[in-house]
């Protein structure tokens, strides 16, 4: 068992139940006992798990006790018997935990078109409530993974007027990545005093500049939850809207988001690059946001990152194909701080080469100015290697 500092309020855990191969844990609980205060966002992918649903529905009470998630089977495209299984977990658990069955959340991850192997959850679901422990979220990081290839957890401590608060959160995701709410998965935990009104708004915010705002392949899944359950433990004073403590809350909220879609981005399948995609200079924020997953989405930009090639050529196809307004002759384009291209003109041979060495570093900054507006967007995306095709053509054998 892996520990790791907890968060008032909180017991988790993680273990290996036999659903995945070769012993891997596959089975996380966060589990709340005196009740939460909870917001989720979830994936707009119109195919989609029954957790994604279940969770959707009992997250707008506002309040929950646990989140159960298994990994190694996404038990998505199953029909009504995928519904029921879920069900008749969600209902297991509730009863293991002495909660109402409404009061927990659930997620699956894995394999498209599987159904839950219910026998093997139910033999582990009852070890895994036994060994809930504050430390747990290090094991419960490792048992929501599926091709990621380490655990992923962030935390932030701070001092509000009603005491201290402790956030952390955990999350995985390395392929079939680019999110249109939230992102895969990812669990955050709170000992702030907060409303569901006010807690839906603030994650909802931090999701927009954070996981709303990378891809890793252009593929959006149909698993894809942010939660965030806030415990109260130990705090005197509500947070507020607008109030100076609320800002220092969602601050940190902020940052959590950041770090853990960084290290998504970080551990994209086969990645060995990490970019930022900056549009400046758009008619509108719509129009940046748009030119830049053009760019981060783009096949050849993504294989050009990876062979450290500076072709702006392919950057400025991928614009051109964008939904967005353009004038040729004033765009610009730099490669960390190589300008490779100013107002529609190469810069040279010089700075090309000066742009390559940027690009064989890890992580860098490719910005675009479109000299039309003040519009403009950052989009985290990675290079696109051997091995991503390799995982990929080999994920179910």
């Amino acid at each position: 068992m892996t520990s790791t500092p907890g968060v008032p309020g909180f017991l988790a855990g993680g273990l290996a139940s036999g659903i995945k191969k070769r012993g891997a844990k596959d089975l996380a609980l966060i589990f709340c006992p005196g009740g939460a205060t909870v917001a989720g966002v979830f994936t707009t992918n119109r195919i989609q798990s029954p957790a994604v649903r279940l969770s959707r529905e009992r997250a707008t009470r506002g309040r929950a006790r646990a989140i159960l998630v298994n990994s190694g089977c996404a038990n998505t495209y199953t029909g009504a018997a995928g519904e029921k299984d879920a069900r008749s977990i969600g209902r297991y658990a509730a009863r293991l935990l002495d909660v109402g069955e409404e009061e927990i959340l659930q997620s699956s991850t894995g394999v498209i078109g599987s159904r839950l192997p219910l026998s093997v959850i139910r033999r582990g679901l009852p070890r895994l409530v036994d060994d809930l422990s504050p430390g747990g979220f290090a094991d419960a990081a490792e048992a929501i993974l599926t091709t990621d290839t380490h655990a992923k957890i962030a935390t932030r401590l701070g001092r509000l007027p009603g005491g201290a608060v402790r956030l952390l959160g955990i999350a995985k995701g390395a392929g079939m990545v680019e999110p249109h709410m939230a992102t895969m998965l990812v669990y955050l935990a709170t000992n702030a005093r907060i409303g569901a009104p006010l807690l839906r708004r603030l994650l909802r915010d931090a999701c927009d500049t954070t996981f709303n705002s990378l891809t890793i392949d252009g593929c959006m899944s149909t698993s894809d939850t942010v939660v965030i359950m806030a415990s109260g433990e130990g705090h005197r004073e509500t947070l507020k809207p607008g109030s100076g403590a609320t800002r220092r809350f969602f601050k940190m909220l902020q940052e959590v988001c950041a770090d853990l879609a960084t290290q998504l981005v970080s551990d994209g399948e086969g990645a060995t690059k990490r970019v930022t995609v900056a549009v400046r200079g758009a008619h509108s924020d719509g129009d940046a946001r748009a030119a830049a997953y053009a760019v981060a989405n783009s096949l050849l930009v993504k294989t050009a990152i990876h062979g450290a090639d500076p072709n702006w050529g392919r950057i400025i196809q991928a614009l051109g194909a964008a939904p967005v307004r353009l004038a040729p002759d004033r765009i610009s384009i730099k490669i960390g701080a190589a300008a490779i291209l100013r107002r529609g003109r190469y810069a040279g041979a010089a700075v090309e080469a000066r742009a390559r060495r940027v690009m064989q570093g890890h992580a860098y900054t490719l910005l675009v100015d479109l000299g039309l507006g003040r519009g403009g967007a950052e989009v985290l995306t990675c290079d696109l290697s051997e091995a991503y095709i390799r995982i990929n053509a080999s994920y179910r054998t």
